[in-house]
């Protein structure tokens, strides 16, 4: 621990063989970073730019996509200046913000699916009425809420952990996320409770919800006609492989981190980097660009355009 006039350092302690290394962690980790920026602010601009594209489903999906890009955005700077540094610390005020980003924008990323399923549900089970209800208005609230919800919940995690004195002062990771609950003198069972609170409510009551909207229109697919079970796989498979993705990235954070497992350095922090490059950030541009029959058009039009130049 270093405690200087700027506050106290904590160490990250997750890095393995970091002086071998460390150019090939900061190559690897940089060009995944610029494929995360590049391949999601594509497809942000391809919506944004097309009147076409102009629809619930397609904003939810930019939405989603601005999710990926902040979260990047939270973690690579900070872990790249950490491959070429001597030390790799960080400020214990910038270490619970970290992580309050990092778990505000997971969470938004679940309430963006499950607004996503609502939007599908509504378009296939109730066609008639999609445009009555999936108006402008219903489309901005659903965005609102989903990034809100998560940081009024999380500012009062926040709250109840300031109040707590800390007596570690090194991290088992690379960067901050819940195991900075490892680091207090002594655990708070407010903070406990109030954690499993938010997991039920910002996560596990929208998948929930996910898989009830998705059911139901599996059910109602199954009894229509060839036409609409082929417009339900089209619209509803993306959105499945981006959910089934971001729920094994949760999982491993709980079991893993949360839960602190027996888990050996070298396998924690190779399963760290896998998670941060192959999970969502860079899974989601890749699944709506490929899938997405009217995104895939429009990305081929201006691939098209790039080679004509």
């Amino acid at each position: 621990m270093d405690d200087t006039s700027n506050g106290t350092y904590l160490t990250l302690d997750g890095f393995v063989e970091l002086h071998k290394y460390r150019y090939v962690y900061f190559m690897i980790m940089f060009t995944v970073y610029i494929l995360i920026i590049c391949c999601n602010s594509t497809i942000i601009c391809l919506i944004w730019i097309h009147k076409t594209l102009h629809e619930p489903m397609y904003i939810f999906i930019a939405a989603l996509l601005l999710n990926s890009v902040f979260y990047s955005t939270n973690i690579y700077p900070k872990l790249l200046a950490d491959f070429l540094s001597e030390k790799q610390t960080i400020t214990y005020p910038f270490c619970p913000f970290q992580a309050f980003i990092y778990y505000s924008l997971a969470a938004s990323e679940f309430l963006l699916l499950a607004a996503m399923s609502y939007d599908r549900y509504v378009s296939i089970c109730k066609p008639l009425q999609y445009p009555a209800i999936m108006r402008k208005t219903t489309v901005i609230l659903l965005l609102v809420l989903a990034w809100l919800v998560p940081l009024c919940e999380l500012t009062v995690s926040v709250v109840l952990y300031a109040n707590l004195k800390i007596c570690s002062f090194t991290l088992k990771g690379i960067f901050c996320n819940n195991s900075i609950y490892s680091i207090q003198c002594v655990r708070s069972v407010t903070l406990a409770i109030y954690g499993v609170f938010m997991l039920l409510n910002m996560a596990l009551f929208p998948l929930l919800f996910i898989l009830f909207t998705y059911t139901r229109i599996l059910i109602i697919s199954y009894r229509s006609s060839k036409t609409v079970r082929r417009k339900a796989a089209q619209t509803c498979l993306p959105h499945l492989l981006v959910l089934i993705n971001f729920s094994c990235f949760i999982t491993y954070d709980i079991i893993i981190v949360r839960l602190e497992s027996d888990f050996p350095k070298v396998a924690r922090f190779i399963m760290t980097l896998i998670q941060m490059i192959s999970y969502h950030p860079l899974f989601n541009p890749i699944i709506y660009g490929l899938k997405m029959k009217e995104i895939s058009k429009h990305l081929k039009k201006l691939l098209a355009q790039v080679k004509s130049h």
